[in-house]
């Protein structure tokens, strides 16, 4: 498909620039085939049924953003996807200046040798030493804020906190599964409550999340992959709320690309543990799903198409068209959106 079908005019005003206060009172708008409501976030428990599962994503976001010097050039890396014990792809910034071997010096006694380069433009950085790359990041790295917050203002004590869900356990995110940043306690008890249950999945987002669309076709994109996990136990209670008339509701594009990339063609979710790299456009049949929760997404991007595959184009753009008009907030830090495709959802 043409990219340019997913293209919509956002007003700049329209970013977040930080999260809702407390964090379950952001705006949400549900989305069905024929209708478009606007709720609350504290509201979700009055808009699931009892037997129906959110799907959390428990991944951590780690201080990937460094800045360093080789020689006196100065280098920005944002680590993308870990490829050892040690060793990090990075999308660099003055990435002209470094040449395989070369030492980039990152401060706080944080080293690394840059390496071969992928065809997506990242290095291979590889941190010396023997401590823990993960202690090493917390001395020297930043919060790795998307680039349309950071472009806007600089990262801050707050968003170590702001920028983390309540789920966030398995470090190794450099962004963070944004759809589940709503949640707080207090909610999730009232989910329970309704009879509403939770599941966990553990997929790292990449900085990939954040490329743009560059080919005009959609048949034409390299989709970034990303590593996952979904254990054996957790597939086997997700299968049984199915079976039993619950529906599957997936809190993010993450955990729903996880969950989709562990199903079968019958729709059974299997245990999972590896990279994925799925890019669900229209079309698209989506086997382990029922709805999502999701954030509003940047215009010809990966996660407007995914959302675009699950209520359809004119759908979204709809339904975007008025969170625009209604003044939405959008992005990482902006309000949420439930997608509930079953017209008797």
């Amino acid at each position: 498909m043409r990219v340019d079908l997913f293209d919509f005019e956002l007003p700049p005003e329209r970013i977040a620039l930080r999260p809702a206060s407390p964090r379950d009172c952001a705006r949400l708008l549900l989305v069905r085939p024929d209708s478009l409501e606007d709720r609350i976030v504290r509201e979700l428990p009055d808009l699931l049924r009892a037997g129906d599962a959110l799907v959390f994503n428990d991944t951590r976001v780690i201080p990937a953003q460094l800045e360093g010097l080789r020689g006196e050039a100065r280098i920005g890396a944002t680590l993308h996807k870990r490829e050892g014990s040690r060793a990090w792809r990075a999308f660099v910034r003055n990435a002209k200046r470094v040449r395989d071997g070369d030492r980039i010096d990152f401060g706080a006694g944080v080293c690394a040798l840059a390496g071969d380069k992928a065809a997506d433009g990242s290095i291979l950085l590889s941190f010396e030493g023997d401590e823990p790359v993960e202690l090493l990041l917390e001395r020297a790295g930043r919060m790795p804020l998307p680039p349309y917050i950071a472009a806007k203002r600089p990262t801050d004590a707050r968003d170590a906190d702001d920028y983390q869900t309540m789920f966030a356990r398995e470090e190794g995110a450099v962004a963070a599964p944004t759809a589940a940043l709503h949640f707080t306690p207090g909610l999730m008890a009232a989910l329970a409550e309704r009879g509403v249950g939770h599941e966990t999945l553990t997929l790292h987002v990449g900085a990939g999340t954040f490329l743009p669309v560059k080919a005009e076709d959609t048949a034409d994109h390299a989709m970034h992959s990303e590593w996952g996990r979904i254990e054996a136990a957790t597939a086997e209670r997700l299968n049984q709320v199915r079976a039993t008339g619950g529906r599957v509701i997936a809190v993010g594009t993450t955990s729903l690309r996880l969950l989709e990339s562990a199903a079968d063609e019958g729709g059974t979710i299997r245990p999972f543990e590896g990279d994925t790299a799925i890019f669900i456009t229209p079309g698209y049949r989506f086997r382990a799903v029922d709805g999502l929760l999701t954030n509003f997404h940047l215009p010809k991007s990966t996660l407007f198409m995914l959302v675009s595959a699950l209520m359809g184009r004119e759908r979204m753009l709809e339904a975007y068209a008025h969170a625009i008009e209604a003044g939405y907030r959008f992005y990482s830090y902006g309000d949420s959106s439930l997608l509930l495709p079953n017209p008797d959802g």
